[in-house]
């Protein structure tokens, strides 16, 4: 397996990075571009295209904004109302997969910036069935997750006739240098399938198993073509139009909003994905048996391509974490109704064999023992740690048990 000679990918990436004659990949070479281009002048052409949008019949919203109770959601949320002049609907889709923390970060987010939200709660039995047949069809309990995120908006906005989705950043971008910044790539069906949705859309799950039906998939289903072309449905990427860099507007958030952070269960950014259990945990578990690598490489490529972090800082710290036993599986298949055997025979069959012959543990043991290869306990007792990090909780006390489906924001004194 080669690896990028700058930052740590490797060729295998599954959004198909490619490396250079001299070993860089496409995601650092797109990358050097966040530091050339003329910033304020991409800006003026957001500013541009969204006075486009702006409503003129009408004083409610000009744009729909996907939120979370983590990730960049804060700050996008911030920058269209604040910077832009625009007055968003924010959305959520319901991961079902929420921590305390997550809630309560998304419950002050609609608070302290005083805006409209609609939040897609599907039934728990629908979305134990759905995700059921993901893992038997590719391995992934997060299907819905991403189906959920990158549909969810677009109906709502062919729905109640609001053109413009605003998104933070293009992962193909971001990570993979898919394109250029200047190519000012925008939101499509077919990027959603082929990447998001690991090539399955609802219609295809129906398709392909007897126990889901069309009802079950109802909330999943992307609109006709037609709806969003008379509604002109366009969706764009901050990314392409403001230099991207997640840790410092996190930390503008913290200051600003007291936007909440946790340790993460296998790598070191305490600020991407606080509001799941998963995502940092059993997800990532199954990233690293399907190619190699998990979330912790792709958090120290982005600070190694940021110049905040060494190469041989980042190499030190995927060693630290790669292996880190997930604690979460136990919820989840309590959650789900199955064995972790059933589970585990589920998530193998994806297993990369080409991968496992590079990696001894992924090789020669079972997933269950990957899983278990290092007690989590230990994260907090490593001699180093990339503590530029902060942590930052409204109530430390809080133990984070179970999932909470719908929940309240504010804290008891």
């Amino acid at each position: 397996m080669k690896y990028c000679k700058k930052c740590l990918y490797p060729e295998n990436h599954p959004l198909g990075l490619i490396l250079d004659r001299n070993g860089v990949c496409s995601g650092c070479l797109v990358h050097e571009e966040k530091d050339k281009l003329d910033w304020s002048e991409r800006l003026e052409k957001l500013k541009d295209i969204c006075n486009q949008y702006r409503s003129q019949s009408r004083s409610i919203h000009d744009c729909i904004v996907p939120v979370t109770g983590a990730r960049d959601s804060y700050f996008i949320v911030d920058f269209v109302i604040n910077e832009l002049k625009m007055t968003p609907l924010l959305v959520n889709y319901n991961s079902h997969y929420n921590t305390k923390l997550g809630i309560r970060n998304l419950a002050y987010l609609r608070t302290l910036m005083g805006t409209d939200f609609m939040q897609c709660t599907v039934s728990p039995e629908r979305v134990k069935k759905i995700t059921y047949e993901t893992l038997k069809l590719r391995g992934s309990m997060y299907w819905h997750v991403l189906a959920g995120q990158t549909v969810y908006p677009v109906r709502t906005a062919a729905q109640f006739k609001i053109p413009l989705i605003i998104w933070g950043a293009h992962q193909g971008i971001d990570q993979v240098g898919m394109f250029s910044h200047l190519d000012e790539v925008e939101m499509t069906r077919k990027y959603r399938k082929e990447h998001d949705l690991m090539g399955i859309e609802a219609e295809d799950l129906v398709k392909t198993d007897n126990n889901l039906t069309p009802e079950d998939l109802e909330q999943f289903l992307y609109p006709h073509d037609k709806e969003i072309e008379m509604v002109g449905v366009r969706g764009i990427y901050l990314n392409n139009y403001i230099r991207w860099d997640s840790k410092s507007q996190h930390e503008k958030m913290i200051k600003k909003y007291n936007y909440e952070t946790m340790y993460q269960q296998r790598t070191f950014d305490t600020y991407s994905d606080v509001d799941s259990f998963h995502y940092s945990g059993i997800h990532d578990v199954i990233k690293l048996v399907k190619y190699g690598y998990s979330k912790v490489t792709d958090h120290a490529c982005r600070e190694i391509r940021l110049k905040r972090m060494s190469r041989d800082e980042g190499i030190d710290l995927i060693r630290k974490y790669r292996f880190i036993k997930s604690r979460d599986v136990d919820l989840f298949i309590e959650w789900m109704g199955i064995s972790l055997d059933e589970f585990n025979m589920c998530v193998m069959k994806f297993r990369n064999i080409d991968v496992c012959k590079e990696n001894e543990i992924l090789c020669k043991s079972s997933y269950g023992e990957v899983i278990n290869k290092f007690d989590l306990n230990s994260v907090s007792k490593m001699s180093y740690r990339y503590d530029k990090f902060k942590i930052n909780q409204k109530n430390h006390k809080c133990i984070e048990d179970k999932y909470v489906l719908i929940g309240r924001g504010y804290i008891d004194k």
